[in-house]
């Protein structure tokens, strides 16, 4: 039987954005099936390394070079959105406010922002009723019509979402998935991410909000100035030592019912 490719293999990556190079020799596996929390304070790369997971960045071409993507070089954005879904407040807020949910998640079969123009023309009913159907799982069929102007942060967000699993790919990249959402929508968020972890998806999540991590994820990458300093469970890697070093400020950690939580050491900086 053939052995099962990596979803995400990068060897020897140097990888810039804009100016500014944010990784040099990058090495980073990870597998199929394989659930990961990419963590890290501002500036350390977790955003680089999500626009190259997602092909809107690619490394500097060199022989040494290998960033391969479910075992392949090049793909076909389109056809990557098959397989790889992505959740990001970044994404959502590039949406008109007259969008309509139906419309946000009719649009992750293009790939496009909204379904507007000529784009209008290639959507089929089978792509409505695909989206109708993930609105519905979602628990927000009734805001089909509704445009996102009309709904709460929290609402906006289950839109995202539905847009990147209409697709019913087998991996979700969620990056700040709370990131401007009160109390209760974010648990209630971070119980459908845990249902889908539960589920058999793969789920990376890109944060340094310790909380917004599953129980069900193990792993923990832990990024510091464009370079891997830590890599393994999340026992091993968020730790009161590696956390302060890396966000430079005195952190204490807790960990309630599988979720840990960060909070300010005796010394932390003011």
């Amino acid at each position: 039987m053939k052995p099962e490719v990596p979803l995400v293999e990068i060897r020897n990556a140097t990888i810039w954005r804009g100016t500014t190079c944010v990784f040099e020799n990058l090495d980073l596996t990870i597998e199929q099936h394989e659930r990961v929390a990419i963590v890290g304070p501002n500036g350390s790369g977790k955003t680089t390394l999500l626009k190259a997971i997602n092909r809107e960045l690619y490394p500097v071409s060199r022989p040494n070079t290998e960033f391969r993507i479910l075992g392949r070089d090049q793909w076909n954005v389109w056809e990557l959105r098959k397989h790889i879904g992505l959740v990001s407040q970044d994404l959502q807020q590039r949406y008109t406010p007259t969008t309509t949910a139906l419309e946000v998640v009719v649009s992750g079969f293009h790939s496009s922002i909204g379904v507007h123009g000529t784009l209008a023309d290639r959507v089929d009913r089978e792509q409505v009723d695909a989206a109708r159907e993930t609105l519905e799982e979602l628990g927000i069929a009734q805001l089909a019509a509704t445009a996102l102007r009309a709904m709460s942060t929290g609402q906006q967000r289950r839109c995202i979402l539905a847009r990147a699993l209409v697709h019913k790919p087998r991996t979700l990249i969620l990056d700040e998935p709370t990131a401007g959402l009160d109390f209760a929508a974010s648990f209630d968020y971070l119980q459908r991410i845990q249902r889908l972890s539960a589920a058999g998806r793969n789920i990376i999540v890109v944060t340094h909000h310790l909380n917004e991590i599953p129980p069900e994820i193990d792993r923990v990458v832990l990024l510091q100035d464009g370079r891997i300093a830590a890599d393994g469970s999340k026992h091993d890697v968020l730790t009161e030592e590696r956390l302060s070093d890396a966000y430079e400020t005195s952190i204490r950690i807790a960990e309630i019912d599988g979720y840990f939580l960060a909070y300010p050491g005796r010394n932390a900086k003011t």
